[in-house]
């Protein structure tokens, strides 16, 4: 695993889809931020985005 220096993102979001976002990680056994960096790596695998080996920490 790379431990390079994570970067902060800030963002608005609908409160509904926070809950969905928290409960989603909790029966993942996640953080939240994990959660997202997650979902984030399955659909550019999905979508054939390439992700620098930099940041595919959460595999």
């Amino acid at each position: 695993m790379n431990h390079s220096k994570s970067t902060t993102l800030t963002l608005r979001i609908n409160p509904a889809f926070k809950e969905g976002l928290k409960a989603a990680a909790e029966k993942e056994h996640r953080s939240i931020t994990n959660m997202v960096e997650v979902l984030i790596r399955d659909y550019c695998q999905q979508n054939n985005i390439a992700l620098s080996s930099n940041n595919n920490q959460s595999k």
